[in-house]
């Protein structure tokens, strides 16, 4: 591991400005937090507003006639059927069966497929979508990628649609959840708005050029609805509505059957079989996994990221992969995996914390009901 300067945001001096308490997130410098400590921000982004820089992520543009067939060759999604402008969660698997990454995908009405993958994976997903390229049109097929060199910002929380409609000619009633638009965002064109977030709040993610995305956030922040968030409260904000954290969450050593995202497999691609890994996964569709990921709640110690997870009678059935106290709930929630035996919820379980068994219960997510907008 060599310790490459970390690579910089176009927000990045903003963020020292405001108070950012910087830290390494995937090779970047990102903020932690500002002034208001993570609980508070937490809270604002639940019941007002907050900016996330989520500029760190991959956004890569699919081009060319034959790009859906290109995408849906790395992708478990059915592309195809989605309607224009319409986006959709996937993962890029490998041939083993295993998540490569998750993305969003957009079928935009202009020609291209808009992709947005995660900071953590972008060398390794750029590598995977060149190589494919490089096969394809070695094939004769009309396949292009660009990526991007765009700012990206999130506004989420359920004063959203109230802040940004005043910077925006469209009605913003009409673009529902997964869905997205071109538009002048106050004053600054070229902007593409999806109405999709990763707190399970009502929000939008903002792809604005870099040269003035630190005007566009100081817009926004004139209106006392909103205020900037780091990545503390991304985290827990994610991990109340039940969301994966790719590397924690899920991995190249899970599969989409075991980590219960059956539901981004398009139907009729379980059928054609024609994704990577397919043969691996779909079997596991009906046949069931050994393990699965499911949602815990426990009270007492925080419970982390490894913490072993235990039968009634102490067997490890399992490990957490994201854990912390839920701002919202005053409980500690968690994801792992455990046995299939143990995955119903209301299963009573433990949980190791500092040696010692902990009551725990498996139960339902998301933990804090999800507020997107389906118009």
């Amino acid at each position: 591991y060599r310790s490459a300067a970390l690579k910089k945001t176009p927000l990045f001096d903003f963020h020292r400005q405001q108070g950012g308490k910087m830290v390494e997130f995937a090779g970047w410098s990102m903020p932690v937090q500002y002034k208001d400590s993570h609980i508070s921000s937490h809270m604002h982004t639940r019941q007002h507003c907050s900016i996330f820089d989520v500029s760190h992520m991959l956004q890569t543009k699919v081009h060319g006639r034959d790009r859906v067939k290109f995408m849906e060759s790395l992708v478990v999604a059915d592309v195809a059927e989605l309607k224009d402008n319409q986006g959709s969660l996937s993962l890029f698997t490998n041939d083993q069966g295993g998540i490569m990454d998750d993305l969003i995908v957009t079928k935009t009405d202009q020609g291209y497929l808009y992709v947005v993958s995660n900071a953590g994976c972008a060398d390794k997903d750029s590598a995977h979508m060149k190589a494919r390229l490089a096969e394809f049109k070695a094939a004769g097929f009309d396949v292009d990628l660009e990526f991007l060199d765009e700012a990206l910002i999130a506004l989420q929380g359920p004063s959203m649609s109230q802040v940004l409609q005043e910077g925006l000619k469209d009605d913003l009633s009409k673009l529902t959840f997964m869905t997205s638009t071109l538009a002048t965002v106050f004053g600054v064109p070229n902007c593409r708005v999806t109405r999709c977030g990763y707190t399970g709040e009502d929000g939008v993610e903002i792809s604005v050029p870099k040269g003035r995305v630190v005007e566009l956030t100081e817009k926004l922040l004139t209106n006392g609805e909103v205020k900037l968030a780091g990545l503390g409260a991304r985290d827990s904000l994610r991990l109340e509505a039940g969301l994966c954290l790719y590397g924690n969450d899920i991995d190249e050593t899970t599969t989409p059957v075991e980590a219960t995202l059956v539901w981004t497999i398009g139907k009729r691609r379980r059928k054609t079989k024609d994704f990577p890994g397919a043969n691996i996964i779909v079997p596991q569709i009906k046949a069931k996994t050994d393990r699965k990921r499911v949602g815990l709640m426990s009270s007492g110690p925080p419970v982390r990221q490894h913490t072993p997870i235990l039968s009634p009678d102490g067997t490890l059935i399992g490990e957490v992969t994201s854990g912390c106290p839920s701002p919202c709930l005053k409980k500690n929630v968690a994801m792992g995996y455990v046995d299939a035996a143990f995955a119903k919820n209301g299963t009573d379980i433990q949980v190791e914390v500092r040696k010692k068994a902990v009551p725990a219960t498996i139960t339902k997510m998301p933990f804090v009901p999800t507020n997107y907008y389906s118009g």
